[in-house]
């Protein structure tokens, strides 16, 4: 579908001082997948630019952020710190043979998998960078730019602080970027390294992502539907309403999958919950790092009521009180121990990106016409995102195949 015209080592446009060159990772970063996080932004046709001017913008913005968000520029050593060394980011340049709207009309997921620049299974150990980044110029004149950022150095709504900062950089606009901080570190010291599990939920498995959208009309049946089940949540918000629906779908596949003689255990689902704002004080938003807890929730197989009260409690949970529990080293990776639970069959992680403002990402020839993500390698995995009108949730589901033949939304 694609060629690829050329490969590009971005660096910081400035030396990162001696003062900055050891970036302690927090005990949660230490815990953080090794994986990448995938976004692709599409845009259409910018007939004032041509190609080659698009990608001198991009390439020169990059290398000005990097010197702002410099750990991304360096190399993660024993899970423990970032070399600060300068290293930079791999800029990849490709031409489609397609027009953008096939991909985003009706998006395939190998089609997705083809316009990012690394496999999402890969680890940062053996690609050596932090940020990847892969323009894509299609017949028709529209653009992607697809972006992997490991998940070691920074959760999704660091992604999404430093997509803005190099989209405002290349409008011309830095003097509007609040620069990152990186203390995390002090908040959340790091842990003893060898510790960490840092494989929990990989699969190398086929697993299989379906991507189900859920406009305004449908959320609106689903709250209704929920708060009519629910003994105590009358006002279900759009996240509760569609998580309730697929955390039930997956536990319906997963029965339906297994053997007559297989014996049923719990089910349960666990929200990644963004604890900035629940801190006390709360951590500024562009605050760079994983600054994230997991919420859980669990329902006995026959246990078919009030789904959405459980995990508006679970969510809830994860307050300032908890979030001091979890800064003792045995609870934090107990609880590392539960996501791995959580990865079981029947188990579900669901992460929201909803209200993260990627659709702001503007790098001067207007805002995307589509954001999206692509498979990540987790099974029983689901990711939220905005719809471009803001009003619906675009679901990305990722579950294994014997699973996914008896997983159906209704």
């Amino acid at each position: 579908m694609e060629v690829i015209i050329a490969t590009h080592i971005v660096k910081p446009s400035s030396p990162t001082p001696v003062t900055f060159k050891h970036h302690k990772l927090s005990s949660f970063d230490q815990i953080a997948p090794p994986s990448y996080i995938p976004l692709i932004f599409f845009y259409e046709h910018d007939k004032s630019k041509h190609h080659e001017e698009i990608s001198r913008s991009l390439k020169q913005s990059l290398s000005e952020t990097l010197t702002i968000f410099y750990p991304l520029a360096g190399t993660v050593k024993q899970n423990s710190f970032v070399d600060c060394n300068d290293r930079g980011a791999e800029f990849v340049e490709a031409r489609v043979h397609a027009p953008l709207a096939q991909i985003i009309q009706n998006p395939k997921m190998e089609e997705l998998k083809q316009l990012v620049p690394v496999d999402t299974s890969s680890s940062y150990n053996d690609i050596g960078f932090q940020v990847l980044v892969k323009t894509s110029y299609f017949d028709c004149g529209g653009i992607s730019v697809a972006v992997c950022l490991s998940h070691k150095l920074g959760d999704a709504a660091s992604f999404v602080t430093f997509m803005n900062a190099w989209a405002s950089t290349c409008r011309g606009e830095s003097s509007r970027i609040i620069n990152p901080s990186f203390d995390l570190a002090l908040r959340f010291p790091p842990r003893d390294p060898s510790a960490s599990g840092l494989n929990v939920g990989f699969t190398k498995e086929k697993i299989r992502t379906k991507r189900v959208v859920f406009d305004s009309k449908k959320i609106e049946k689903l709250r209704q539907e929920a708060a009519a089940a629910s003994a105590s949540v009358k006002d279900p918000t759009k996240v509760e309403a569609v998580t309730a629906l697929i955390w039930r779908s997956f536990i319906e596949a997963n029965k339906a999958a297994m053997p007559p003689a297989t014996g049923t255990s719990p089910f349960g689902a666990s929200h990644a919950v963004n604890m900035r704002p629940r801190t006390v004080p709360p951590i500024p938003d562009h605050t760079f790092g994983n600054c994230f807890a997991f919420a859980y929730a669990v329902v006995s197989p026959e246990d078919d009521d009030d789904d959405v009260c459980k995990l508006r409690a679970a969510i809830r949970a994860v307050d300032d009180d908890y979030i001091n529990k979890v800064l003792n080293g045995d609870m934090l990776f107990a609880a590392l121990d539960q996501v791995g639970e959580m990865f079981k069959p029947g188990n579900c992680i669901f992460t929201s990106w909803r209200r993260f403002p990627v659709y702001d990402v503007d790098f001067g020839w207007g805002k995307p016409v589509w954001v999206s993500t692509t498979p990540m390698p987790y099974a029983n995995l689901v990711v939220l995102m905005d719809t471009p009108s803001g009003d619906g949730i675009e679901a990305w589901v990722t579950i294994k195949p014997n699973e996914a033949n008896f997983f159906q939304l209704q």
